[in-house]
């Protein structure tokens, strides 16, 4: 499992011209899921995510969660984030999950990070084509992969 999470001031998802989901200071969360992946992946890069102390606190250093400043949660579906680039040009998304295997880890993710942070998520539509719109607060984007916890 793949994330890119942003720390955001505010971001919104929309789906043939109608917004299906917005936030306000929290997470965004391209999550990208691939065969291999877990219940175990679920529950850690849920917790890990929730935990990231990636928020200022008074003194300006990032020392608080998500759960500590009360954050709001964005989860979109992304297979793009597995794609192989290693030859041509022409990325190759082998690595990426099927729908049906995909799409049930996608919504075990959403509701066990729910549980994480104690509210509802908002999300995208898994394989919609959607416009995400975001304001990146700091700038600051991490990268999480299940399989090399770094």
């Amino acid at each position: 499992m793949r994330a890119v999470i942003q720390r955001v001031s505010k971001a919104s998802v929309e789906i043939d011209g109608e917004t299906k989901g917005k936030i306000n200071k929290g997470v965004l969360i391209l999550l990208g899921i691939e065969n291999e992946d877990t219940q175990e992946d679920i529950q850690w890069l849920s917790a890990k995510i929730a935990k990231l102390r990636i928020f200022p606190d008074d003194e300006g250093v990032n020392n608080l969660s998500l759960l500590d400043v009360e954050g709001e949660g964005m989860v979109i579906s992304q297979f793009t984030l597995h794609a192989s680039t290693k030859k041509g040009n022409r990325p190759s998304y082998l690595k990426a999950a099927k729908p049906d295997v995909s799409i049930p880890l996608y919504n075990q993710f959403i509701e066990h990070f729910e549980g994480e942070i104690g509210k509802k998520v908002a999300t995208g539509e898994f394989g919609a084509h959607m416009n995400i719109t975001l304001t990146n607060d700091g700038p600051v984007t991490i990268l999480i992969d299940t399989k090399n916890k770094e």
